[in-house]
């Protein structure tokens, strides 16, 4: 039986390894890019300072290890089989006599629900260290004095956040179940919940007052938006309880075994209905984005459309960096007039395929500004890995060292982006070792010299006025034609269509601008794509 447990364990750790490495290996890089673990003092104190603090520092420990996909996999695995074997522990515990081993099976429905909740990409890993740790507590502890309660239950909910309130559970189904000795059931039934109830509650009118109330009381540091919580978030501590108490139940094992494994298949169902395909297929495109890989992007726009605005977004931007957006862009589906780019938007995630474009367009100003938006958008209050290098290579581009020496003194403190942070602080203040980055200096070449301000809804006249500014720009040139006819400024695109055939560097006319200027011509009688998009709008507009 403790060979089958620890194989049974093994194949999990493996199971859930695959899962997240060869399916969902861009969903790890997203977390991984919302949160900056650093190696300092004060970072620790900030982190251990509130509630919960203690578990969200671990947790951010092993997310940063999700920057390669591999041991952010492994990572998530460990801590499914630290679930599954320390759930089987108290539940031992919980076990007369050595009966009802047959309900071990049970101890893996937890860490699959689990995989099932961490679908929500605004779930935090803080959840499952803290109820890790909460049953490490519960199984270490299980024949303390009924009066170190009081101290431990301060202790663990400070540490843990309200995962604390899994640890009263199961010392309740202690009390009661067990029957402790010398532990009075009735009087510790009620002592214990309302001793934590008086530990938030003291929490939140002392240190915790800019927190909701419903956040301290059930999910702070679990939950990447406040004021919000899945009901499986709540159902999976119940979940833990009810298999406890079930190692309490007299059944005969070939009975209990069926049933365990119908309950642990029905779980394992229940797991791909917490991944929405699409939400996961722009997870998919922002993350080949930052990996710089055009052509994946553009292959799997073929065959996976989502009709929004970041898809849109995400693509045109892939089909620019392969010079084809002149040529293929009304193959794919067109938003509207913000295909390009769309307004700032205070969230974490819509604006990031446009601080891209900006990027590379040369708008570094605007490209810093939303990185900016993007970090502060955080609901968590943390900060971002991807953005704080973003903003430190705008800085070092445009040659503002002091601010830029500060971001990178903070990268300086991490593991992963630490070599690149001492690499780029060698060129702070040496304009000459920045333009030896080729990137840096073609950006430098093509950005604006003088600050200003600019509407969105003239957005097309930057790119203009990029492309006037530096020729070169060829990005600027295509976003500015593909812009006009996004807007249905089709005079301005024929006036301007003289600038793809002199700088544009094209053999002949890209067929895309070929069909436009057919539908343009005919006035959309003779059908084409570009006429297809223009009918989809007008049509959209009228309802």
């Amino acid at each position: 039986m403790k060979y089958w447990n620890a194989g049974l364990t093994i194949l999990l750790g493996i199971g859930i390894f695959l899962f997240w490495y060869v399916s969902y290996p861009f969903a790890l890089t997203y977390q991984e890019q919302y949160q900056l673990f650093l190696f300092t003092s004060d970072y620790f104190v900030e982190r251990v300072s509130i509630v919960g603090g203690f578990a969200d520092y671990i947790a951010d420990f092993f997310v940063q290890f999700y920057y390669v996909p591999w041991m952010g996999a492994l990572c998530i695995a460990l801590l499914s089989m630290a679930l599954q074997l320390l759930t089987l522990q108290v539940m031992k515990r919980f076990v007369a006599e050595g009966r009802s081993l047959a309900f071990s099976l049970l101890s893996f429905i937890p860490p699959v629900l689990m995989v099932r909740l961490m679908g929500d990409e605004s779930v935090l890993l803080t959840y499952m260290v803290s109820m890790v740790l909460v049953l490490l507590a519960v199984w270490l502890l299980a024949q303390i004095k009924w009066y170190w309660e009081l101290l431990l239950i301060p202790l663990i909910y400070w540490l843990t956040g309200p995962m604390c309130w899994l640890y009263v559970a199961l010392r309740m189904v202690q009390v009661i179940v067990l029957g402790a000795r010398g532990w009075n059931r009735a009087g510790l039934c009620v002592v214990l919940p309302l001793w934590l109830l008086a530990t938030e509650c003291l929490a939140y009118v002392t240190v915790m007052q800019q927190w909701p109330p419903e956040a301290v009381l059930f999910y702070i540091n679990y939950y990447r938006t406040p004021m919000q919580m899945p009901l499986l978030m709540a159902l999976i501590p119940l979940v833990v309880v009810i298999v406890v108490l079930l190692a309490r139940v007299h059944i005969n094992i070939k009975i209990g075994t069926g049933i365990a494994v119908i309950a642990l298949i029905a779980a394992v169902v229940y797991v791909p209905s917490g991944f929405d395909t699409e939400k996961y297929e722009l997870i998919r495109q922002d993350q080949l984005i930052r990996a710089g890989q055009w052509d994946k992007i553009i292959e799997r726009a073929k065959t996976h459309v989502v009709r929004t605005t970041f898809w849109s977004n995400s693509v045109n931007l892939a089909l620019s960096q392969k010079r084809q957006l002149a040529e293929q862009m009304f193959n794919y589906y067109q938003s509207g007039e913000d295909a390009l780019v769309m307004r700032p938007y205070r969230d974490l995630t819509s604006n990031l395929p446009t601080a891209e474009a900006y990027y590379r367009l040369g708008l570094i100003n605007s490209a810093q500004r939303y990185m900016f938006d993007i970090q502060e958008s955080i609901m968590n209050f943390k900060k971002s890995g991807r953005c704080t290098k973003r903003i430190a290579e705008c800085m070092l581009i445009n040659g503002h060292y002091k601010p830029a020496a500060k971001q990178l003194n903070i990268l300086k403190h991490s593991l992963f982006y630490r070599s690149w942070a001492e690499q780029m602080e060698q060129c702070l203040y040496k304009d000459s070792m920045v333009d030896a980055i080729p990137e840096y200096k073609r950006l430098r070449q093509l950005r604006f010299k003088d600050d200003f301000l600019f509407s969105y809804g003239e957005i097309e006249k930057i790119f203009g006025l990029l492309f006037v500014n530096n020729s070169d720009n060829k990005m600027a040139l295509d976003y500015f034609l593909a812009e006009q006819l996004l807007k249905g400024n089709m005079q301005d695109f024929m006036h301007y269509l003289s600038w793809a055939q002199q700088y544009g560097g094209y053999k002949y006319m890209p067929e895309g601008y070929q069909d436009a200027v057919r539908s343009i011509q005919t006035q959309g009688r003779q059908g084409g794509k570009y006429a297809n998009y223009v009918q989809r709008m007008m049509n959209s507009k009228q309802q």
